[in-house]
């Protein structure tokens, strides 16, 4: 173990520090001067000797103690200006260059759905997020990310982790908040009985949950636990990933509105529970395509549901290993692209062998992003405009709408 002076010379991708040798520090800013013990090639607990202009105080008081942020000590102008380079160069790695015409931070306190840790002690229950490289779970009463909705309800998630929780394993808690109150899956948990089914079902209505289920079982649905999405009601399945905040959402839709222009037939693909192609059926022939066959069904019920929107068709395939080919694309005008974060090389190089034109492409991953944007430009697309989305404000994840067009 060493200590000593160092100069941080640029951030990492996840937020930490970066001095020469490389040394990593945490929770630093390029420009700064920190000491302090070493560990390896790292300076756990780095003392700032020399502050950077763009430090700033926290405004969470949780942050020293929970990893969910990452660089709350920068003023808001810094990260925006750190992830957009980020972006720039995942885009020049694969040699790409495009204009990036600004992004979209989410306000504090807005996001809507979190997926919480929980654990009993021998007092009680611990229900917050992970602290930095740790396991041990920081509480978050004040948290400055979450929406008050979420804060307001922590009480009774500890409830129900004393309750069906194993001081030998960790619980993870989705919780979402939406039209008619908090929709909360929990994993692993206890198995279910009569007498446990009958007390969280208890903990949900005492505490007005929309809807509670256990290990991917129903416990108790009070109101169906819909979401807006451009104004069209849909139900999500428990636990079901939708966009972090409802800032973000519109972001992206109104990026990916922009990209697709007059088309008149749209394939969305990864299309979750229809967050891009139920408003986009507002104005065109729209094919969902999903992995899950739960997402796949929400989408159909929210489109039936609505009614005066165009021709909207769902399928339920694993896009991984089964991509559309060129022969499946060929009745559309353009295509939605939102893959997980390992990205959809095998989807792109389809759509780039196809005879569409527009590619609207949303990525929580830069460079899987640049990877497989090089595929579309190769075969003669050219990225025309790219959409920086920061939904989790204060974080290194940096989620993106690209317009690729021929």
């Amino acid at each position: 173990m060493t200590s000593g002076h160092v100069t941080i010379e640029r951030l990492g991708h996840l937020g930490d520090g970066i001095a020469p040798g490389p040394v990593y520090a945490p929770r630093t800013l390029p420009g700064e001067v920190v000491s302090g013990p070493r560990e390896g090639d790292r300076i756990p607990a780095p003392k700032i000797v020399t502050p950077s202009a763009a430090r700033v105080a926290p405004p969470c008081p949780h942050y020293n103690g929970c990893g969910a942020c990452a660089v709350m000590h920068a003023s808001d102008e810094f990260v925006a200006e750190w992830k957009i380079s980020v972006v720039r160069q995942a885009l020049a790695g694969q040699g790409l260059e495009a204009p990036v015409e600004g992004i979209a931070t989410s306000p504090p306190e807005s996001r809507r759905r979190a997926i919480l840790s929980g654990r009993r002690t021998k007092k009680g229950a611990l229900v917050g997020f992970h602290a930095r490289a740790s396991d041990t779970i920081t509480e978050i009463p004040s948290c400055r990310v979450v929406v008050p909705e979420i804060r307001d309800a922590l009480a009774a998630l500890r409830a129900l982790v004393v309750a069906g929780g194993s001081r030998k394993g960790e619980m993870s808690l989705a919780v979402t908040q939406g039209l008619a109150g908090l929709d909360v899956a929990v994993t692993g948990g206890k198995a279910l009985d009569a007498a446990l089914s009958q007390e969280l079902a208890g903990i949900a209505g005492a505490a007005d949950f929309a809807r509670l289920s256990w290990n991917d079982e129903l416990v108790a649905q009070a109101r169906p636990p819909a979401q807006q999405v451009d104004g069209i009601a849909v139900v999500p399945p428990p636990g079901a990933f939708l966009q972090a905040t409802r800032a973000g959402e519109t972001a992206l839709l109104a990026a990916i509105r922009e990209s697709v222009g007059p088309a008149r037939s749209i394939v969305d693909l990864f299309a979750g529970c229809g967050t891009f192609a139920l408003p986009l059926s507002r104005q065109a022939r729209v094919h969902a395509v999903e992995g899950l066959a739960a997402l796949s069904a929400a989408t159909r019920d929210a489109w039936r549901g609505e009614g005066g929107l165009h021709a909207l068709s769902v399928e339920t395939r694993d896009l991984f290993s089964r991509p559309l080919l060129p022969v499946d694309l060929a009745a559309f005008d353009a295509a939605v692209i939102d893959p997980p974060r390992a990205g959809a090389e095998a989807q792109m190089r389809a759509l780039a062998e196809s005879d569409i034109a527009t590619i609207a492409a949303v990525s929580c991953n830069p460079v899987t992003f640049a990877r497989d944007a090089r595929i579309a430009v190769a075969a003669g697309f050219s990225i025309r405009a790219i959409t920086i989305v920061d939904q989790f404000r204060w974080s290194p994840h940096i989620e993106l709408a690209a317009h690729l067009a021929r």
